[in-house]
């Protein structure tokens, strides 16, 4: 069944345009629909063509407010709408005839605003050419046009348009929606007819730069922390690079950072603090900080954004912080639940009686067989971080942040993935027998291979225990 989208249209003295507005609504190819009109005050004939239009259309609802703005009269409409799914419409504006039908068609359940092209018309032609979208681009300027499709669910959830007035409205509502997670989808065609007249609030907004800052670091600093390191500036492009004087940057809920039992202490140091284990990177060179805090990103950011990824194949996330001072990282930590797994695979090697010892490798066999099958790499994979379950039901593998992601494995690259795991042959054959079955490959040749092919360093070192 399709969804009821509601088509919201906040009216204002819009008595020359609204006509065009509503018919290019109802001319939509989509069905159901309905169009909530909120007069916002109007001083002229606005509600009377309004009233006209609706008179001969039954999707079409009128209800007036005294005039409070175009915030308080969006979430108004809204309040009114029966729609699942929201679409503002300016009411000097217009939409193509397939917009909401293809919109709909883009509908997913990690789908949390879908919007278009745009196109000018009126005191200026041409097309709208907007940025694409990326979260750290949208904390520093607007991409998204305010006639974008969202669920009203997500617009209770973040308390609607900011009735303040901030003079970019659509800008604020943007960061709190895209701040809930999920995409962004920009259909690639045009959609919306933008009517630009001489003194649109497009352009006056300009004139109001600093309120518009003050107001979106006042109402995101979250946002802004996580994306831009800091807050925004009024020179808006150079906001990540000032804030690299020193930053603090931490994503998720724990602030338990420093106390804390240690259960392990070498060049990194891990603590637990209740039912959360918190890894703690080694202070990094100057040289090695200053890549970390300009060029790509730190082990705890990695071991954060990967976990995330990964799911049930590694204990659950739950934060990262992460320390600058003159853009050089200096501090980090990785935070996430304590597995309920309690054992290494090291506990494996030269134990021979380890019970269920033969269950336990088959199941790391196939555990790694799902990491490559989902074109997971772990370029660190050896004993100390892979974790099991007493019986073996559960596997997972911890210190993430040299995790590779990639659209194919080679076999080699698959099967060099255990040249680290310095355990005996027949230890090795077992793997290599659940590996290959859930590969669909042949089993004694995975086993060869793999036994064959040690790591250097163990070959090196006389310590293969083959």
């Amino acid at each position: 069944m399709k969804p009821l989208v509601s088509v919201i249209v906040p009216m204002y003295n819009a008595a020359p345009f609204v006509r065009e507005t509503l018919e290019s609504v109802l001319a939509s190819t989509y069905r159901p629909l309905e169009v909530v009109v909120v007069n916002d005050g109007s001083t002229d004939d606005s509600l009377a063509v309004a009233l006209a239009v609706a008179a001969k259309h039954q999707e079409i609802k009128v209800i007036s407010q005294k005039n409070a703005g175009v915030s308080v009269a969006r979430n108004h409409a809204i309040r009114e709408a029966s729609g699942e799914w929201i679409l503002p419409v300016d009411a000097d504006d217009k939409i193509s005839t397939i917009y909401i039908e293809h919109a709909v068609a883009a509908i997913a359940d990690d789908v949390r605003v879908i919007s278009c092209r745009a196109q000018f018309f009126g005191a200026r032609e041409g097309e709208w050419h907007l940025p694409d979208y990326s979260p750290e681009l949208l904390a520093r300027k607007n991409m998204i046009h305010v006639t974008s499709l969202f669920r009203k669910v997500d617009w209770q959830r973040v308390g609607g348009f900011c009735e303040e007035d901030i003079y970019r409205e659509d800008w604020d509502f943007w960061l709190s929606m895209m701040s809930l997670g999920g995409r962004y989808v920009r259909l690639d065609e045009i959609g919306l007819y933008y009517r630009v007249q001489p003194h649109s609030r497009r352009h006056t907004a300009k004139a109001q730069k600093r309120a518009i800052v003050d107001a979106i670091n006042r109402r995101h600093p979250d946002y802004m922390k996580r994306y831009l390191g800091g807050k925004l500036h009024y020179h808006r492009s150079l906001s990540k690079w000032l804030n690299l004087f020193y930053s603090v940057h931490q994503e998720g809920d724990f602030t338990q950072w420093y106390d804390g039992q240690v259960i392990f202490q070498r060049r990194n140091t891990l603590r637990r603090v209740g039912n959360v284990v918190v890894k703690q990177f080694a202070v990094p060179s100057i040289a090695r900080g200053l890549i970390y805090g300009l060029f790509c990103k730190s082990k705890a950011r990695r071991s954060y954004e990967y976990a995330l990824r990964m799911k049930s194949l590694t204990p659950t996330p739950i934060a990262y912080r992460e320390e600058r001072i003159f853009g050089i990282l200096r501090e980090s930590w990785y935070a996430c639940q304590a597995s309920e797994c309690t054992h290494t695979f090291n506990e494996l090697i030269g134990a021979l009686d380890f019970p269920d010892r033969e269950i336990i490798l088959q199941s790391i066999g196939r555990f790694t067989a799902e990491l490559h099958q989902r074109g997971i790499l772990h370029r660190d994979y050896s004993g100390g971080n892979i974790l099991f379950s007493e019986d073996g039901s559960c596997v997972e593998v911890i210190d993430l942040n040299r995790i590779k992601f990639c659209k194919h494995l080679s076999r080699s690259e698959r099967l060099c993935n255990f040249e680290r795991l310095n355990i005996d042959r027949e230890a090795l054959r077992i793997m290599a027998q659940a590996y290959a079955e859930a590969m669909h490959e042949d089993a004694s040749e995975d086993a060869e291979y793999i036994i064959s092919h040690r790591w250097h360093k163990h070959i090196k070192q006389g310590i293969t225990n083959l």
